[in-house]
């Protein structure tokens, strides 16, 4: 036996101990690969090899992003690296609802443009399918290591895939449009999209020397995340840097701002700091504490105005997020265009049945039949029949009365109208659709399909995420059928495997949808009347 070879199968055997226990493999010459940049070392945890904070690119703040600078000797890649800084900072919780999402804050800085990876080997000689990971928090919070969910060890180890994840710029830092100050600040309205595309550049240049291909290449996101992946999926610089997207509760905002809101907002920031065109490269020093407090000032003026002149605020209302600049973002999310520009992009796409629906009901979580009933009647008015007659037929199994008002109305409706379209691209790539209806027992089961809920069980993570699952050997057999049909899906654009009922391609006409639960099934789409109803559709 070689030497090198006996030394590999000694580490395999170390991996894992008599009781299970799990061991980390650490060392000067453990896990130590090529970048364009200079080498790396990681450390090999379960018979994975994992990266943590290696720069992707850097940036001075509101310019686009840059290649990053090269290092001599091998850079230690062992821990996360910085998160964008949060424009209000997190200094108290909600303990309960703390405890069910887990979050890992990680610390600030500004120089954030850092990626993470998981893969099995590094020089085997294999091209393994890509996962790029891309992390929610709307367009304005959240890192790749908020929730225990994102973790990728698990996923690699199961499908022998390469899982990457990744921090970019955020909020004020990632969008404001000072495009009217000068050619420096040309691309400022999009850098956090640029950051993302800057990152998938990286991976394509260095991801091979990770032992993954860079001709295979998903982009997975959810909340925030997902709106990010149907974002990319709009801009010409993307195209060829991905080959299928996943978007999961991510189509909440269907249009963008326009170059003129941007600007607007822009010179409101300007004026808020007592800046002008002759000192604006000043912003660059000013405490980040300052533009927060800018920020806030700048999008309440700015969404004032346009509610007096009846123009509608996006999304959630107004905030940072991307816009048509007219070269970056040339098109709409939703646009005609934009399907056009990914139509050979497969897409899988779907949502969690209850989202924010028990956090905006917790009101109601010890009300009688009677009091949820007058709830609807009084929402409804001589619509609350029809409303709850359309819930039944939704979803027939339900049966505690909470359930007539925890259905998400936020997310879904949009994931639907992204799949007619996308479906209906003439010779486009196939779509596929799922609804997650599993209910989380934890806390009696007031969380139900809470937003995020899904990602324990795509990541494979039940266990490491067991405050959101409540934990168990019984969950896993759900674990495996999503963490598989992602697997797959990255691997071969159909998330079809022997685990779950045949899952059909979405379409207008018979609306498949896998609803995922412990029984796994697909349907029809069943909310159209509610929606007509709740949304006057």
């Amino acid at each position: 036996m070689k030497k090198t070879t006996l030394i590999l199968v000694t580490l395999g055997l170390l991996l894992i101990s008599p009781k299970g226990i799990s061991q980390v493999i650490t060392g000067e010459n453990v896990a130590v690969t090529n970048t364009e940049y200079g080498k790396v070392r990681g450390y090999i945890q379960n018979g994975i090899h994992t990266y943590k904070g290696i720069p992707y690119a850097k940036a001075e703040r509101f310019v686009a992003p840059e290649k990053p600078d090269a290092w001599e000797g091998v850079r230690s890649s062992t821990m996360f690296g910085p998160v964008a800084p949060l424009l209000t900072p997190t200094t108290s919780v909600r303990d309960e609802g703390e405890f069910v999402f887990d979050h890992d804050w990680g610390y600030p800085n500004e120089d954030c443009l850092r990626i993470n990876i998981w893969t099995p080997s590094i020089d085997d000689g294999k091209k393994r399918p890509v996962l790029f990971w891309i992390h929610g928090g709307g367009f304005t919070t959240g890192s790749s290591q908020e929730l225990p969910s994102y973790d990728g060890e698990n996923l690699s180890k199961k499908g022998d895939v390469v899982v990457v994840s990744i921090n970019h710029r955020l909020n004020i830092l990632g969008f404001l449009d000072l495009s009217a100050y000068g050619e420096k600040y040309k691309h400022s309205a999009n850098n956090s999209m640029l950051d993302i595309v800057a990152a998938l550049e990286w991976v394509k240049a260095n991801i091979s020397n990770f032992g993954g291909d860079p001709n295979s290449v998903t982009v997975f996101g959810q909340s925030g995340g997902g709106a990010k992946v149907n974002t990319l999926m709009a801009m010409p610089a993307a195209q060829g840097l991905y080959h299928k997207a996943v978007n999961q509760s991510g189509s909440f905002r269907t249009a963008m701002l326009d170059k003129n809101d941007t600007q607007q907002i822009g010179e409101e920031v300007v004026n808020i700091l007592g800046l002008d065109q002759g000192n604006i490269d000043s912003i660059q020093n000013i405490p980040f504490t300052t533009l927060s407090d800018a920020s806030a000032k700048a999008l309440k003026i700015v969404g004032e105005k346009r509610a007096a002149s009846g123009k509608a605020n996006i999304g959630f209302g107004l905030n940072w997020g991307p816009s048509v600049d007219g070269e970056d973002l040339p098109f709409q999310v939703f646009s005609d265009e934009a399907f056009e520009l990914s139509k050979d992009i497969p897409l899988l796409l779907g949502t969690a049945k209850n989202e924010f629906a028990p956090f905006a009901n917790m009101r109601f979580v010890h009300s009688s039949e009677e009091d949820i009933l007058a709830h609807i009647k009084n929402q409804y008015k001589e619509k609350a029949d029809d409303y709850i007659k359309a819930v039944k037929k939704a979803y027939p199994n339900d049966t505690d009365p909470k359930d007539l008002i925890d259905v998400d109305l936020m997310f879904r409706p949009g994931a639907v109208v992204q799949a007619n379209a996308k479906a209906s691209v003439k010779n486009g790539a196939a779509v596929y659709m799922y609804l997650f209806t599993w209910q989380s027992p934890v806390f009696d089961g007031k969380y139900k399909a809470l937003h995020c809920m899904e990602l324990p069980f795509v990541f494979d993570n039940i266990e490491k995420a067991k405050n959101m699952t409540g934990g168990g050997k019984e969950l896993q057999g759900l674990a495996d059928n999503m963490s598989w049909a992602w697997i797959n899906f990255a691997e071969t654009g159909n998330p079809n495997h022997e685990g779950l009922p045949e899952w059909p391609a979405y379409t207008p006409a018979n609306t498949a949808t896998m609803h995922f639960d412990n029984t796994s099934v697909v349907k029809p789409q069943l909310d159209k009347e509610l929606f007509k109803i709740a949304l006057g559709e």
